[in-house]
């Protein structure tokens, strides 16, 4: 029996629907909020995850956050005044500034990663085998562009 690329192309808007549901209920921010007392939204805490990696100066900030200039300027002016990070001469152009995790901040961090890394209470419910083939099947999509 064949199926025809309608009913394929139906099924994937299905699968797509599900998965997109499953994530969006899946939502930390209010715990985010609430654990580490950062004030609303998730500029703050994306921001403090991506400097976990290392220092980045304020272009490389908002570029890799999706964020204008100015607000990357806004967002790390407040961490700065939270004592979450901190401002410094860049070695290799002392025009520009890198912005960097104090000790406060690389605590903060460390928290905010383990609360979005925390599995939902349904994928821990899976069988080995089924976590497997579902991480065979996202690693697989995952790749295609």
């Amino acid at each position: 029996m064949r199926v025809s690329a309608a009913s394929t192309a139906d099924a994937a808007s299905r699968v797509w629907s599900t998965m997109r549901s499953f994530v969006d209920a899946q939502d930390r921010s209010g715990r985010l909020q609430e654990e580490l007392g950062l004030g609303r939204g998730l500029g703050r805490i994306n921001v403090l995850v991506k400097l976990s990696q290392g220092p980045m100066t304020l272009r490389a900030i908002a570029e890799s956050s999706g964020f204008d200039a100015p607000y990357a300027t806004v967002i790390v002016d407040k961490l700065e005044r939270l004592g979450l990070v901190v401002r410094t001469g860049h070695p290799e152009d002392h025009r520009r500034k890198l912005v960097m995790l104090t000790k406060a901040g690389e605590k903060v961090s460390l928290t905010a990663r383990a609360i979005l890394a925390e599995p939902p209470a349904a994928l821990v419910e899976l069988s080995d085998s089924e976590l497997a083939a579902l991480e065979g099947i996202l690693r697989r999509i995952g790749q295609q562009k």
